[in-house]
């Protein structure tokens, strides 16, 4: 399938990063970051999450990478884009579905929080906990910055977008990270995958996102996740 609108000049890659008030969190976000619903949660925990607010802009340096692909075919549950991407599943079907074009993303926070983390857990392991949800927090400002990005590069052709989809999430494989990996200069932001598949620092997120005409962001991953009436990490659309 080729795409009909002619995209504008970008470079092949384009990073992006977070400082200042671009990265303020809020004590509901340092909670959501833990699972925990800010309307439920006591007070020692709601102390513990605005204690870490004022260290977390130390710790972290929110960084992102992402690449915009054309597809070039798409059968069955099979997606292949230029310069040999192919990407298998039921998810990554169902959230490519009538995609002319795909961005490839990686973001990461970096990995100073995970090691004042591991110092922390054995003298307050309540404060780590909620430093890990500051982490959590941090790490979707800087994958929403890369999602409004791309929904920028569509709406600049009138298109939509779809729903964002991870390597390993119910539905995909986790193998397919290496497919992101492979068509995008990680280094440069100071992430790298070992051989079972998984990002070093670990706190870091990858994913894919559709644009084409016909897209909307009507729906998320977790819409279609067996743990979805459960999990305290959901995400609605």
């Amino acid at each position: 399938m080729e795409c009909s609108m002619e995209m504008k000049t970008r470079p092949a890659a384009r990073r992006v990063s977070l400082s200042g008030n671009q990265m303020a969190l809020d004590v509901e976000d340092v909670l959501k970051g833990q699972g925990i619903d800010p309307e439920r949660a006591r007070s020692g925990l709601i102390g513990s999450a605005e204690e870490v607010i004022d260290d977390i802009s130390d710790l972290v340096e929110p960084r992102g990478i992402y690449h915009v692909l054309t597809v070039k075919d798409f059968h069955h549950k099979t997606i292949e884009l230029e310069g040999g991407a192919v990407f298998e599943g039921p998810l990554a079907a169902r959230a490519l579905a009538g995609a002319e074009k795909v961005a490839l993303a990686v973001c990461t926070i970096g990995p100073e929080l995970e090691e004042c983390m591991k110092h922390l857990f054995a003298e307050d392991p309540v404060r780590a906990m909620a430093l890990d949800g500051a982490g959590v927090a941090a790490l979707r400002k800087i994958s929403d910055a890369i999602i409004a990005d791309v929904r920028e590069i569509a709406a600049e052709h009138d298109w939509g977008s779809g729903m964002r989809a991870q390597p390993g999430q119910e539905g995909w494989s986790i193998r397919q990270q290496k497919v992101v990996f492979e068509h995008l200069p990680t280094d440069d932001i100071g992430v790298r995958l070992t051989d079972s598949y998984l990002m070093i620092p670990r706190k870091s997120v990858s994913f894919v996102m559709g644009m084409g005409p016909d897209m909307r962001p009507d729906s998320v991953a977790c819409d279609f996740c067996s743990k979805r009436s459960r999990c305290p990490w959901r995400v609605e659309a």
